[in-house]
């Protein structure tokens, strides 16, 4: 809880000239979301550029390009970030299980990736765009979907 804490100070820091714009959870929710992306898109670089060097994976029956598994390499991190982030720092009131909060940031984060899969495939296999590019533009896409989700269903508050 300690780094909890911390996290949540720095942000109570930083909030005030935004406090106008928008309340102080979507605030935490963009700060750790965006943390927790900016994360995912520099291991994203790093996995293509240095550890897979642009190469396919092999796998016996079928193969799979380099941008797609940099992107399941940079999830393997920032899955359990993004819900620990989640579920102590933004939508720390929700009175839903643990194990229930996990399980729908499960399903949420798995159709994440689908959707990540799907626009990854387009941009960069059907539009031809440079795969970190494709990337970011995919990442906007899903944070957007996926804060809808998290809010409603994944963290909601339950009424009494």
């Amino acid at each position: 809880m300690i780094i909890r804490n911390i996290i949540l100070q720095v942000l109570g820091y930083l909030y005030p000239p935004f406090s106008k714009v928008m309340p102080f959870q979507t605030f935490r929710y963009l700060a750790c979301g965006g943390g927790n992306t900016a994360l995912d898109i520099f291991l994203y670089f790093i996995c293509y550029n240095f550890v897979l060097r642009h190469q396919p994976l092999h796998f016996g029956l079928f193969d799979m390009g380099a941008h797609i598994g940099a992107l399941f390499m940079s999830m393997a991190v920032t899955f359990p970030t993004g819900f620990l982030l989640s579920k102590y720092v933004v939508f720390s009131e929700s009175n839903i299980r643990g194990r229930v909060q996990l399980f729908r940031y499960f399903v949420m984060v798995a159709i994440c990736i689908m959707l990540n899969y799907v626009f990854m495939k387009i941009f960069v296999e059907h539009l031809h765009f440079y795969p970190t590019i494709s990337k970011i533009f995919t990442t906007v896409l899903v944070v957007i979907f996926s804060y809808l989700t998290q809010k409603k269903f994944t963290f909601k508050v339950k009424k009494a």
